[in-house]
C-alpha cells in the first residue's frame, strides 16, 4: 500500500483512467461488432460516422494505434461499399 499522498492520488488517477478506458474500448469494439452484422445499408450508412468517430477517438487517445483505427476504418468501409454493391 502507498504510504505517501502523491502515490495515493496516483493510484486514484490511475483506477479511474484504467476504467474509462475499458469503457471507452468495449463501447467502440461493441459498436465495430453491430456495426459489420448489418445487412441493411440505409442503416449502414447512418451508424458509419459514429463508428469511424469512435475508432478515431481510441487512436487519438493513445488506446490502440494509429495504422491499426486505419486499418478498421478500411474494414468499415469495405463492408459498406459491399452492401451498395448487393
Amino acid at each position: 500500500m502507498a504510504n505517501h499522498k502523491s502515490a495515493k492520488k496516483r493510484i486514484r488517477q490511475t483506477t479511474k483512467r484504467r476504467l474509462d478506458n475499458r469503457y471507452y474500448g468495449k463501447t467502440t469494439r461493441n459498436a465495430l461488432r453491430k456495426f459489420l452484422g448489418l445487412s441493411d445499408k440505409g442503416e449502414a450508412e447512418k451508424s458509419m460516422a459514429s463508428v469511424v468517430a469512435m475508432v478515431d477517438k481510441l487512436a487519438k487517445r493513445n488506446q490502440i494505434h494509429k495504422n491499426k483505427a486505419s486499418h478498421l476504418k478500411s474494414h468499415v468501409m469495405k463492408h459498406l461499399n459491399a452492401l451498395k454493391a448487393s
